[in-house]
């Protein structure tokens, strides 16, 4: 179980690096245009994204 726990980390990472890499000045404004939205629009994208990983989770796993 940890050794996938470490390998779903892993890549996670490597995912998220994959944009500043590529692109770092369009990362920098992504990161200005986040800091200004509303607390309540980030909670939302954030219960967004966990309810669509656990669905990808349920039907991959």
């Amino acid at each position: 179980m940890w050794d996938e726990l470490l390998a779903a980390f892993g890549l996670m990472l490597v995912l998220e690096g994959i944009l500043p890499f590529l692109n770092p000045a369009a990362f920098r404004q992504t990161l200005l245009r986040i800091s200004q939205m509303e607390d309540r629009v980030l909670r939302l994208a954030g219960l967004g994204g966990m309810g669509l990983g656990l669905v990808v989770l349920y039907f991959f796993r």
